[in-house]
């Protein structure tokens, strides 16, 4: 059978659906996204097709594949990655991540907001150029991603232990997650190997202090919902189009305090968009995507 293959690449997992020209789901996996680069192109094509070829059954035969793929940053980059999958034999469509939650959301157009192991906004404006912002890296900036967050909480923690100041409970938190002392340790834990792996997952310590009323961890959340924001508003000013704001990502879709305070803050904004939470997997539409490239090859057959 002739099927349709969409696949998500994110910081940390990899999800592959498979799906028949009428819609059924033949596969839905998820596996570790451990080694893949989305340079140089001929490699990163190869990678996802290695990983694809054993979770399709027995006689499918890959009809299109849509990619949304971390590191795919520019528009030149995802037709690059393109043209690797063809010279492959495989019709594609690749776009970064980010860009899938439209599709997934079953629009044909608005700004798409991931917060998870990074974060990035993707839109497009009215011509079809597509436009990224953010996603630099939790080192520059990734703010609203669970690396940043834990960064932003520890300064903010580690401030106010310089400043003589009583901890407000998110220090403790902190200290709790990591198994440390004291706030000189919390320094060591978090310096001495200072990776989004040892980072990220003490994300929800912050959140846990923000929920007990610190209000140094509820500042930080705040501070993340209102830098995600200021990446929509730059895409609108750069033309991006549409009404709606898509998000998605483990911390936004995990954390309801991060998706109220965006909501907060794209009111305060005023740009006149709203806010969703998707409520499918990105790889949906990824799967969109290679209906859509499906049906190009039928044309063009």
């Amino acid at each position: 059978m002739k099927v349709l293959v969409g696949a998500d690449i994110g910081g940390t997992k990899l999800a592959i659906r498979v799906a028949a020209p009428d819609g059924a789901v033949r596969v839905d996996v998820e596996v570790p996204s451990t080694g893949w680069e989305a340079a140089p192109v001929k490699e990163a094509a190869r990678w996802l097709l290695d990983r694809v070829g054993p979770v399709l059954p027995e006689g499918d035969e890959i009809a299109a594949l849509g990619v949304g793929a971390q590191g795919c940053d520019t528009q030149e980059h995802c037709a690059r990655l393109t043209a690797a999958f063809e010279a492959l034999t495989v019709p594609a469509a690749v776009v970064n991540d980010a860009a899938l939650l439209i599709p997934a959301a079953g629009l044909d157009s608005g700004i798409g907001v991931i917060a998870g192991t990074g974060s990035i906004a993707v839109g497009a404006d009215a011509e079809g150029t597509v436009l990224f912002v953010g996603g630099w890296g939790w080192v520059l900036g990734d703010e609203g991603s669970a690396p940043a967050i834990v960064r932003e909480a520890a300064k903010a923690a580690l401030a106010r232990q310089d400043e003589g100041r009583e901890d407000d409970g998110l220090l403790s938190e902190l200290l709790a997650h990591y198994g440390a002392a004291d706030a000189p340790e919390l320094a060591r834990a978090v310096n001495d190997s200072p990776t989004p792996a040892t980072w990220g997952p003490a994300a929800p310590a912050v959140f846990r202090a923000a929920a007990a009323g610190s209000a140094s961890a509820l500042a930080v959340v705040d501070d993340a919902a209102a830098h995600l924001i200021a990446l929509v508003s730059r895409l609108r000013t750069r033309g991006a189009v549409g009404q709606t704001v898509v998000a998605a990502g483990s911390v936004v879709l995990g954390q309801p305090l991060l998706a109220d305070r965006l909501r907060d803050r794209l009111a305060a904004a005023q740009l006149d968009l709203t806010l969703r939470l998707l409520d499918v997997p990105p790889v949906a539409g990824a799967v969109a995507l290679a209906r859509v490239r499906y049906g190009a090859e039928g044309a063009a057959a």
